[in-house]
């Protein structure tokens, strides 16, 4: 079976999001948060638009921000000196 995956960061397939909208008959917004969509470190860059478009499709319901997913960066901030090697 082919699992398209949606949220890379998350492991969240298209299937998941189907299933979990079946399911639960619940909102976009409980889909994301019953999958995990776009809540992987990446934060939703990668994967919001396609996650908002599948829940689109998916629940019949336009991606709404009242509530938006709070967006943090990856990884905290490193120096070039820590990366290089240097320990001064």
């Amino acid at each position: 079976m082919n699992r398209t995956i949606i949220c890379r960061c998350e492991e969240v397939s298209l299937e998941d999001i189907q299933n979990t909208a079946a399911t639960y008959a619940c909102s976009a917004r409980e889909v994301k948060l019953r999958t995990r969509a776009g809540m992987g470190y990446c934060g939703g860059r990668t994967c919001r638009p396609a996650v908002d478009a599948v829940l689109e499709s998916v629940t019949g319901e336009k991606a709404g921000h009242e509530i938006p997913m709070k967006v943090q960066p990856p990884v905290r901030p490193v120096s070039l000196s820590v990366l290089g090697g240097n320990t001064k």
